[in-house]
């Protein structure tokens, strides 16, 4: 388990891996397209370890940075309620949902610029668990947003 003692410039590699792992994703995704090579297994694949990746991510946050683990924990799991929120529209007769306002890179972005202000020293202070706590409203909002939209869409 991490401790305030730990060194945090470990979390400078956060924002860097946050861009590779989206980048890398991305790539996958135009590739399979280019080349005729997209499959419902890769679909599904894709989904799964996106939350995945995610979850390992920003789950060792709650762990002694300074940030209150059961808000890092409602975070992770609206974060993958609205993805799920998303991939429901195609079984409800419409398109993947991408609606925001607080989507898988403006969660990146958020925790990325987290890492970075605490690896550089910044103090955590009060401050991190009031962006958490924005993050949780407005996932709420995404949740509703993709839900809503997956449904005019398939009417």
């Amino acid at each position: 388990m991490l401790s305030n003692s730990s060194n945090p410039r470990v979390l400078l590699l956060l924002g860097p891996v946050l861009l590779i792992r989206m980048a890398l994703n991305a790539i996958d995704g135009m590739l399979a397209r280019e080349f005729n090579q997209k499959s419902r297994l890769g679909a599904i694949l894709n989904e799964l370890c996106d939350v995945i990746s995610d979850t390992a991510l920003y789950l060792p946050l709650g762990m002694g940075w300074g940030f209150s683990p059961i808000l890092v924990i409602l975070v992770v799991i609206l974060g993958i309620l609205s993805e799920m929120a998303g991939v429901l529209g195609v079984t409800v007769g419409g398109s993947r949902r991408y609606d925001g306002p607080m989507g898988k890179s403006d969660r990146a972005l958020i925790f990325g610029v987290a890492g970075l202000a605490i690896g550089c020293g910044a103090p955590i202070g009060i401050w991190g668990n009031i962006v958490l706590s924005g993050m949780l409203i407005l996932l709420m909002a995404t949740i509703g947003n993709r839900a809503r939209m997956a449904l005019r869409e398939s009417n």
